[in-house]
Formats: structure tokens, C-alpha cells, sequence
């Protein structure tokens, strides 16, 4: 059993790269089409562009923290090491400079694809040391609930703080709030990576005389059939999540037409966020976990096409869907991470080579494929349905915004619900596996 501490050590890593990835994923197109000046297109062309990039370095990533060997662990020194740099580039990101159109379009490019290389670099190691701190199942799930309930918080922190304090730090100059807000939140992140390193300890390993080539784990990924499955359907989840939530700050400003709740709403679901996390898992003790996240699949989808009938006057109503969906569909978030924990082990079981952080590395690729294509579709369709830049919008226009935020994720989650019908590391069957891989 592993301890509180270290369960919350752990999970103050995932605060901190919440940090980012829920500023990028609620803020950062925003940002660039009403503060940086970039076309809705060209957004979404960006977010969806940089992931090309993802292919190499993520398993790349990967590979590199399975060879790494050192006094502290494999996964663990990249969180003391990488912390500041990722710091530095986040700030990178969300600053305005005084260049021309093409300059700004540059400058988003190079340094947004900075930013998601730095989150390449340690994120990975972080996700994958998740499966080495124990090799109990149950307990996996536990360290998940802490990793979410404790990124959400810093979800919570980025929907709370980051309008009010960019008012605040920007005095009436968005671009310079911006700057100053993503400032302060990095020193935070950075002192929590800094946590999470000391409060950990790596325990599961590879076998000592495991020795395989980069090739020979690529092959023995692929052969992995859970593994295919689990990484289409993060595929699948993150684009409906991603495009949901992308849009969100647009459905409360253009379509209920109150840009003063904005800050609420996303705080709410954020809230909403936190206590699905918090209650995974007491699921996961009671029902089978497959089962279970298909369940939620659907109940997820399900809500967003109710919010598709919620009219622009009925505020209220549109909350509740909107911070029950957030609920909802965050009960499963533990399940599946604590899921490529499994699907590690059963490629240990099957080929006898085991590969952890190409294992996490492979199926976070598809995660930011997801949050890029989700990212990118909610540009390219603000752009298709007449979007204009902070100013009201035409029927057609809140429209197109409200399909978008609803029947669209909808189907994506659907689809998920569909893939994980293939899946079949249930509990028993993970205790098999566990069992095998212990009396070989």
C-alpha cells in the first residue's frame, strides 16, 4: 500500500501540468484569435499541425526513458531536470510581441510547438512513473484518483484565476495579462514537479535481463492488441473532450450571451471535474472498470445532446448539464490511465519485454492527437460558421457554435464507448496477468 504523501506527492505533478494543459485547452485559442490577432484557420491549422511532430517525439520519449538509468530512477530525474525550462516556454507562449501578421504566425508556430515538445518531454516520464510506484491494480486506481483529483485543482486554479488575474496583471492590456498571469502560475508548477521528484519512489522495473533494441519494443508495441485499442479510444475521448471544452468560453459569450459567467462556468465544470475524479475510484471498487467506463461513455454523450435543446435564456439549466457532464465524464479519466498500467503488463505477459514508458509515450500521442484535433476542428468550425472576433455573432453563427458543443462531441464519445467493447483487461484478467508476470 502506498502511502497518503506519496499519493499526493504524486499528484502535485499533475497540478502542475494541468497548469498548461488546461490553460492551452480552454484558453489558448481564445488567446490567439481575440488577443495575438490569428485567424480561427489558422488556429486550428496550428494546433493540428504541431502534432505531426508528436509521431517522432513522443515515442522517441519514450525509449529514451525506458534506457534511462540513474541514482534517482528512470522516469523521476526528468521532473527535477525539465521543470524550469517548461516554466520558461509556457511564458513563451502566451506572449504577444510586436511583429507583423506573418511575424505572429511564425512566432505562434514556433513557440506553441516548443511548448508541446517541453510538455512531451515531461509529461511522459511523469505519466509513466505513475506505473511504477506499485504493481497492485487496485492501488493504480487510487494513485490516479489522487494524480486527477489534484490536476483538476490545477485545472481549477487556470479557470479561477486566469481572467481575473489577467485583468489584474494587465490593467487594461489583455496581451500583457496574458504574460504575467501564465508567469505566475509556471513558478508554481515548477515548485510542484520539484514535489513531486522528492515525494516519489520508482518500484517496479523491467526484468534485469531484459535487453531489446528500439525496433524490437516498437514491434513488441504493436503486437500489443490492448494497446491499439486503449489508444483509440484516448483518441476519441480527447477530441470530444478538447472540442467541448475549446468551446465552451464561445457557447457562454455568443450563444447565452453572458460573458460575465464565463469565469463561473468553467470553474463549476472544473469542480465537477475534481469530484468525478474523486469518486473513480469508489466505482472501480464496485464495478467492473471496463463496464463501467463504456457507461460513462454513453452517459456523456448523452448529456451533450441534451445541452443542444437548452435555450439561450435558460442559464441555469445550461450549467447543470454542463457541470454534470463534467462529472460524468471525468469518473472515467483514473480508469484509463490506470488502464495503460494494464495494458503494460499484458504486453510484458505476452512478449516478455517490458516497456513502460513507451507504453505511456505511444498512448500519450494519441491523448495530444486528440487535443490537437480537437483543438483544430474548433477552429476550423468557428471559421466555417462566420466567426468574428469579439463581436456579436449572426444566427447562423451561434448556431453552428451550439452543434458544435454538443452533437459533435457527443459522437465522439460514442465511438469510444464502441472501441472499448474490443477491450478486454477486465479484473480478472488483469489478476491473471499480474499473477503470470510474478511466477515466471
Amino acid at each position: 500500500m502506498l502511502s497518503v504523501r506519496e499519493k499526493v506527492a504524486y499528484g502535485l505533478g499533475d497540478t502542475a501540468s494541468n497548469i498548461v494543459f488546461q490553460s492551452v485547452m480552454l484558453f489558448l485559442s481564445f488567446f490567439y484569435t481575440d488577443i495575438f490577432g490569428l485567424s480561427p484557420a489558422l488556429v486550428g491549422t496550428l494546433f493540428l499541425v504541431v502534432r505531426i511532430f508528436d509521431a517522432v517525439t513522443d515515442p522517441l520519449m519514450g525509449a529514451i526513458n525506458d534506457r534511462t538509468n540513474t541514482r534517482h530512477g528512470k522516469f523521476r530525474p526528468y521532473l527535477l531536470w525539465l521543470a524550469v525550462p517548461f516554466g520558461i516556454i509556457s511564458v513563451l507562449a502566451f506572449t504577444t510581441p510586436d511583429l507583423s501578421p506573418d511575424g505572429k504566425a511564425v512566432y505562434a508556430f514556433v513557440t506553441y510547438g516548443l511548448l508541446m515538445l517541453a510538455y512531451t518531454a515531461i509529461n511522459i516520464p511523469y505519466s509513466a512513473l505513475g506505473g511504477v510506484l506499485t504493481a497492485n491494480p487496485t492501488e493504480r486506481v487510487s494513485v490516479q484518483s489522487y494524480r486527477f483529483v489534484f490536476g483538476m485543482l490545477g485545472g481549477l486554479l487556470v479557470t479561477a484565476c486566469t481572467l481575473p488575474l489577467v485583468d489584474f496583471f494587465g490593467a487594461g492590456d489583455k496581451a500583457k495579462g496574458y504574460q504575467m498571469t501564465i508567469a505566475a502560475m509556471s513558478v508554481l508548477g515548477v515548485i510542484m514537479f520539484w514535489l513531486c521528484f522528492a515525494g516519489t519512489k520508482e518500484r517496479v522495473f523491467p526484468p534485469a535481463e531484459q535487453k531489446s533494441s528500439f525496433w524490437q519494443d516498437m514491434a513488441s508495441l504493436w503486437h500489443n492488441d490492448q494497446w491499439r485499442i486503449l489508444s483509440l479510444a484516448a483518441l476519441f475521448v480527447l477530441v470530444g473532450m478538447v472540442l467541448r471544452n475549446t468551446l465552451a468560453i464561445y457557447y457562454v459569450k455568443y450563444y447565452l450571451g453572458r460573458e460575465d459567467l464565463i469565469t463561473l462556468f468553467v470553474t463549476l465544470g472544473m469542480l465537477g471535474n475534481i469530484a468525478g475524479c474523486a469518486v473513480a475510484q469508489w466505482l472501480a471498487a464496485r464495478v467492473c472498470k471496463v463496464k463501467a467506463y463504456m457507461a460513462i461513455q454513453v452517459i456523456a454523450a448523452l448529456l451533450c445532446v441534451a445541452s443542444y435543446f437548452i435555450g439561450p435564456e435558460q442559464t441555469l439549466l445550461a450549467f447543470i448539464i454542463y457541470v454534470l457532464w463534467c462529472f460524468i465524464l471525468q469518473m472515467g479519466t483514473p480508469l484509463l490511465w490506470a488502464k495503460m498500467a494494464d495494458v503494460v503488463d499484458y504486453g510484458q505477459y505476452r512478449s516478455g519485454i517490458r516497456i513502460t514508458g513507451m507504453t505511456y509515450s505511444s498512448v500519450v500521442f494519441f491523448i495530444k492527437m486528440g487535443l490537437a484535433i480537437g483543438g483544430a476542428m474548433a477552429g476550423w468550425l468557428l471559421a466555417f460558421y462566420g466567426y468574428q472576433p469579439d463581436q456579436a455573432q449572426s444566427a447562423d453563427t451561434q448556431q453552428g457554435i451550439l452543434f458544435s458543443f454538443t452533437w459533435l462531441p457527443a459522437l465522439a464519445f460514442l465511438i469510444v464507448a464502441l472501441v472499448m467493447k474490443f477491450y478486454k483487461l477486465g479484473t480478472q484478467e488483469v489478476e491473471k496477468v499480474r499473477l503470470a508476470i510474478e511466477n515466471r
